[in-house]
């Protein structure tokens, strides 16, 4: 297989994950903002279909005519140098368009842009590519999270699917890894996509330290909790204990207590805690705070990236376990002591 046949391929398949993560919502589900921080399912499915149209489709394909001349308008994110956007805030004020008028706009762009693909392969186009389909799967990641947040934070506690990789569970014993003093490179080091903020690699130079072998586990974290974590000022950030105090933080978010019982939402719905599964959904604050309780702390970036180059946490193994995905949203919650 060529290149232009694996960039096609990759496209076509990174187009219909898209769409098949938003298969089980309701109508009524991609339009929904309840913070800033989530955006609505309908926009990102404009917005990542807009950046093939604006960056590829405009000026490459002959002949090519814009689905919307206001789409550029309504899904631009925060392209200063393009044009005028709609502001973050405003995203769920959308109604229009309307969920079905976005699924023909991406149908429009997803065909044309094979056209462009196929019909004028030009080598020269692979850079930008490249970045729209490691956007639109950058995108898949925030999808579920805010899916996850829209359905989480709905009294009724829908049920969005079943994902089996949601819960990572840790069966493994708990040791520390020796990571020596010494000189380590960090950075990306294939030829395969990155980010420019994985470049250049470089050396980085550490001293000796220890790192957990097995992610910071639920049951864990009960302790925590029940040691008053979340209530001693001495074990967070200033910035952190304003947060606790402001927003009633008491546990991790979509966990809950009830008949002395520690449950949680997931995208399959209500479940109780496992306490050998690995943390989610915890903030920089919390993570920190635990790390403190236990008289540890958190790992350096490269510290972590060193660590994870000799050992990997998470593996598949005889239990039919696999790594934790994007799914778990797991925090780099190791500890070094």
């Amino acid at each position: 297989m060529n290149i232009k046949e694996n960039i096609l391929n990759l496209f076509l398949d990174t187009r219909k994950h898209t769409e098949a993560l938003c298969k089980p919502l309701q109508k009524e589900d991609y339009v929904v903002q309840p913070i800033v921080d989530v955006s609505p399912p309908k926009w990102h499915l404009g917005h990542t279909t807009w950046f093939f149209e604006e960056f590829l489709l405009d000026g490459h394909l002959p002949g090519y005519k814009r689905f919307h001349s206001q789409y550029a308008y309504v899904f631009n994110s925060y392209y200063e140098s393009i044009g005028a956007r709609v502001v973050r805030t405003d995203r769920g004020n959308l109604s229009r368009p309307s969920v079905d008028e976005v699924y023909e706009y991406r149908a429009h762009v997803t065909k044309h842009m094979a056209q462009l693909i196929e019909l004028h392969w030009d080598e020269d186009l692979i850079p930008v590519l490249e970045i729209g389909i490691h956007h639109e799967k950058q995108h898949q990641e925030l999808l579920l999270t805010d899916i996850k947040y829209i359905l989480g934070n709905n009294p009724l506690s829908p049920v969005y699917g079943n994902i089996e990789d949601e819960v990572f569970i840790n069966n493994k014993i708990h040791k520390w890894l020796e990571m020596p003093a010494q000189i380590y490179e960090v950075g990306h080091s294939e030829e395969t996509f990155c980010y420019d903020n994985e470049q250049p690699r470089h050396r980085v130079f550490l001293e000796a330290y220890q790192i957990s072998s097995e992610l910071v586990t639920c049951g864990e974290w009960i302790n925590f909790i029940n040691d008053g974590g979340y209530s001693n000022v001495m074990l967070w950030h200033t910035e952190g204990w304003d947060w606790v105090q402001k927003n009633n933080i008491c546990a991790p978010m979509y966990w809950f207590e009830e008949n002395n019982q520690w449950n949680q939402y997931t995208l399959n719905g209500i479940a109780g805690i496992d306490k050998s599964s690995a943390i989610t959904h915890v903030s920089y604050y919390e993570a920190f705070a635990f790390a403190q309780w236990k008289g540890m702390r958190l790992p350096t970036e490269f510290e972590w990236e060193a660590a994870q180059q000799k050992f990997s946490w998470g593996e598949k193994d005889g239990n039919g376990q696999k790594a934790p995905t994007y799914l778990t949203l797991i925090t780099k919650n190791l500890m070094v002591p």
